[in-house]
């Protein structure tokens, strides 16, 4: 009886992680190069930048503009380049170009996305 039960589990497990696949690669490949970098700072929508063209532009946050994130954009790709906060997360972030993608910078409430035109 054990062995029978350890089976089934095993199929289960197996079963579970096949399906997961299959909506992992759905998923990818249903995502759409964007067009647009939306750039978020504190909840407030503060710029937009085509894909088309390449730029490099510092994004200033805080009560005093004390934050400073470097935002490039890149070939299709969008990444930060340097930022002034501790932990540095969002400079070490993939680059990002297919809709809904994110980098964010939460010491400085910063949000890059990705979006549709």
């Amino acid at each position: 009886m054990p062995k029978n039960k350890l089976k089934n589990d095993i199929i289960l497990i197996v079963s579970i992680l096949c399906l997961s696949l299959i909506a992992l690669v759905i998923y990818k490949s249903n995502q759409s190069k964007g067009s647009m970098v939306k750039v978020t700072v504190d909840k407030q929508v503060k710029d937009c930048y085509n894909f088309n063209n390449n730029t490099e532009t510092v994004i200033l946050s805080g009560d005093k503009n004390q934050y400073e994130n470097v935002l490039v954009i890149k070939d299709g790709y969008a990444f930060i380049k340097s930022a002034n906060c501790p932990d540095k997360i969002c400079v070490k972030h993939h680059k990002i170009s297919k809709t809904g993608e994110t980098i964010v910078c939460l010491p400085h409430k910063l949000v890059v996305e990705i979006t549709e035109e």
